[in-house]
């Protein structure tokens, strides 16, 4: 089990579920969400994604179609996102993880949008587009 809060505490996790890798998103939207070069998540299933803190603190934007972005109200921490076709996974962001984690990068998505001053240092799997499912 792994635990999760988001930066100011108010958010609190327990992700109940093993996370055996990490998928990085280069696109322009999860630049824009993070604030960074990629987003770095772990597909989790909602139902061993427990909410031990913190459920008012919850907000969403929605800046794709069927998709949502869940973040602190306080922070701004994301937290996660869903897809409204697909209910029973989220992806985590994790950064958001209180201690260690050995999961290795699985893949990288969008690289045909990757920002031009970092590089992609590993060699994982890459992408133009959406990982393929």
């Amino acid at each position: 089990m792994y635990t999760a809060s988001c930066l100011c505490g108010a958010i609190a996790l327990e992700i109940d579920a093993a996370i055996d890798a990490v998928q990085l998103c280069h696109c322009r939207e999860c630049q824009k969400a993070q604030g960074g070069a990629f987003v770095a998540v772990a597909p989790v299933p909602r139902d061993a994604l427990r909410l031990v803190r913190g459920a008012d603190q919850l907000a969403s934007y929605s800046a794709s179609p069927g998709k949502r972005r869940v973040f602190c109200r306080d922070c701004g921490s994301p937290v996660y996102s869903e897809r409204l076709d697909a209910p029973q996974t989220v992806r985590l962001r994790v950064g958001l993880i209180d201690g260690p984690l050995a999961a290795p990068v699985d893949g990288h998505a969008f690289t045909r949008e990757q920002v031009c001053w970092f590089h992609i240092g590993d060699d994982a799997p890459r992408h133009e587009g959406p990982r393929p499912v």
